[in-house]
């Protein structure tokens, strides 16, 4: 799918607020991936489609969870990690979009999962440093995905995973997996 439409589908599903968001996830995205040799035309559709279901109701999302046998442990966990992998559902059967990778890197925008494939990562690290996003941080996530997109992911998750903890809420086992799984292989583990 074309830029053009893409962008003109999606901005009917989000705010102008998270629009102009998606817009900074699309260029970021795209950054990212001609500095660490992904694909430029899945990222941007990746990034263009990250949010899609984001303002969905929450009952229309937890059936969606249940009826397509997603994972269960999603429902009692915070329902911002919905959004991604129903959104990866919806960009499928309401789009039509059916590119793996590209669905994966919706899926797993908000938790990562272990063995990120170099396009999940973009989109997750995207999303986390876009030009939009202000919060204590975000300037040394942008300083590290200049140089290394592994640390950057790693610094994304850490910072996620210390947020959460203090605030006192769960943390989705497949983040510490993800941040775990890095931390091993950048040690030489794996």
């Amino acid at each position: 799918m074309e830029r053009e439409k893409a962008l003109e589908v999606v901005k009917k599903q989000l705010t102008e607020h998270r629009y102009q968001h998606t817009l900074g996830v699309m260029e970021t995205a795209i950054e990212l991936s001609e500095r660490f040799n992904a694909d430029v035309k899945k990222a941007e559709t990746a990034a263009i489609f990250h949010d899609y279901a984001k303002f969905r109701p929450k009952d229309e999302m937890k059936q969606i969870i249940i009826d397509q046998h997603m994972p269960s442990d999603l429902l009692i966990h915070n329902t911002e990690l919905w959004h991604a992998p129903v959104g990866a559902y919806l960009v499928k059967t309401e789009v039509g979009i059916e590119d793996e990778e590209i669905l994966d890197a919706i899926r797993f925008h908000t938790s990562g999962r272990e063995e990120m494939t170099q396009l999940e990562k973009v989109i997750f690290v995207a999303d986390y440093i876009e030009p939009g996003r202000h919060f204590p941080g975000v300037e040394e996530g942008r300083e590290l995905a200049k140089q290394d997109l592994n640390d950057a992911l790693i610094y994304a998750l850490r910072n996620t995973i210390m947020f959460l903890a203090k605030k006192n809420h769960a943390i989705y086992p497949d983040t510490l997996r993800t941040y775990n799984f890095l931390i091993f292989e950048k040690m030489g583990e794996f």
